[in-house]
């Protein structure tokens, strides 16, 4: 999938588990993180993204500068100018020196406080974003279920180098094959290029296209994206329909358009600007509710909030979706315990 949105690291983590067969295998989604496999960076656009380690350095190095401009605004009303920066991420280098160092965010900022740099929680934050858009930093293992972060040459020892064409194509390929069939403002929106670029990189890429309603969608290799893979039972190869899709799902932040999966009701509006989701229920590729889990429960007790009158094998279905992601929810749990 190339990135996988994960702001929300819980649920991000459900987001890959739902795509893979069978019982999603909770504890090695866990420590394929912890060990450094995956990674939780900034990169794409200015949030979270879970990356595969061989891709860091050649997707940070195409769109890190896009994301450095869009949040060069922010920077300014901190302070933040770039010589405070670049001081900041030397300090941070610095003190994650060890290639087994590992600091919480807090950790590196008590650093900088005694390097009298001037540290509030929203500055910290930028900092350290604009070390990962560097290549210094990436997430480290979490600590008793704190975020850490630790040297991105440390984790990513495979430094993948590409050329900028190259890496155009790669990323296409990436997205389309994946999230496709999808426009090119989708791929603008998920990437975080200008458009020519994305233009440039859908040609490299030598997607495949097809108009429907006055749109042109691409895909790649005929395959589209589905939010769950076929069991891994041979009597049950066809695709789940009911599907509970976590906060900020792939499936629903990846496009700019949105005309062929309408979510209005699973976002929360104010002022005319979206500032937040909630869980999706989805069905037949179309929302048809929300659902959230009880966080107090163990294990965890679903709630669906359905939008139409389901069917008895949409309820029945459903229950079993939810009994999966229960089971999920408790592994992750206990593989965090140890």
């Amino acid at each position: 999938m190339g990135a996988v949105q994960a702001q929300e690291y819980d649920h991000a983590r459900w987001g890959l588990g739902l795509r893979l067969a069978g019982d999603p295998p909770a504890a090695a989604i866990e420590r394929e993180i912890t060990g450094g496999a995956i990674l939780r960076t900034h990169v794409l656009r200015p949030t979270w993204h879970f990356v595969a380690a061989d891709d860091l350095f050649w997707m940070q190095t195409l769109t890190a500068p896009r994301v450095h401009l869009r949040m060069a605004p922010y920077n300014r009303r901190l302070e933040l100018d770039a010589r405070i920066l670049t001081r900041a991420t030397a300090l941070i280098e610095r003190a994650l020196g060890d290639e087994e160092n590992a600091l919480t965010r807090a950790e590196l900022g008590q650093g900088l406080h005694r390097a009298r740099i001037a540290i509030t929680p929203m500055r910290m934050a930028h900092i350290a974003m604009h070390a990962e858009l560097e290549g210094i930093i990436c997430s480290g293992p979490r600590r008793e279920r704190q975020v850490t972060y630790t040297l991105a040459a440390s984790r990513a020892r495979r430094r993948r180098r590409l050329g900028r064409d190259e890496s155009l194509g790669e990323l296409a390929i990436r997205y389309f094959q994946s999230h496709g069939p999808a426009t090119i403002r989708d791929f603008v929106w998920w990437s975080g290029l200008t458009t020519p670029d994305a233009v440039r990189a859908t040609e490299i890429a030598r997607a495949s296209s097809r108009s429907v309603d006055g749109r042109t969608y691409f895909t790649i290799d005929g395959r589209a994206s589905v939010p769950s893979a076929p069991s891994a039972s041979s009597s049950s190869r066809r695709n789940r329909r009911v599907h509970l899709l976590p906060i900020y799902d792939e499936y629903l932040v990846a496009y700019r358009d949105r005309f062929a999966v309408p979510h209005g009701r699973t976002t929360i509006v104010t002022n005319g600007r979206v500032v937040g989701f909630m869980h999706a229920l989805v069905i037949d590729g179309q929302v048809a509710g929300t659902w959230r889990a009880s966080s107090r429960v163990r294990p965890a007790e679903v709630n669906v909030v359905p939008w139409r009158r389901l069917t008895p094998s949409e309820r029945k279905e459903l229950a079993v979706v939810g009994r999966r992601y229960a089971r999920f929810a408790v592994r992750l749990d206990a593989s965090e315990v140890k």
